[in-house]
């Protein structure tokens, strides 16, 4: 049978989260449990915000970011980028491909003038910079 959660991939179940719990930490258990296949750009914004699952759901991010680098959860359009751009560089160290392939994407983006964002601008350049160092 093929795996269809996150706790299935880990083979590891959390506990349900106590009454006392935040909204964030019981999202992010309800995320564990949900089919992967239904998993909603806010769903990936928010768990690779929290660095969870990260090999599970990073490839599945930039393969929709490559096509919508501008993917929208529930926040702004970028916030999805946003999270995956902070993430640590041990994240991309099976992805080379993915990785390079959003860095080409990004690289239109910041050539072009539709973004406005500065800060979103600035993490974009860092990472490709990250991205340059890496192949070279």
């Amino acid at each position: 049978m093929p795996v269809t959660t996150i706790e299935e991939h880990e083979r590891e179940v959390w506990p349900d989260p106590g009454a006392g719990s935040t909204n964030l930490v019981r999202r992010c258990t309800e995320l564990r449990r949900k089919p992967l296949s239904d998993f909603t750009v806010e769903d990936l914004r928010i768990m690779l915000g929290q660095e969870i699952a990260v090999p599970v759901l990073l490839p599945r991010a930039v393969d929709i970011l490559v096509r919508e680098p501008l993917a929208e959860g529930d926040l702004y359009p970028g916030d999805l980028l946003r999270n995956v751009l902070r993430l640590p560089d041990a994240a991309w160290s099976n992805l080379h491909v993915r990785r390079e392939r959003l860095a080409d994407v990004l690289l239109a983006l910041v050539a072009g003038a539709e973004l406005r964002d500065r800060e979103l601008r600035d993490q974009i350049v860092r990472f490709l910079a990250e991205c340059d160092s890496v192949a070279g």
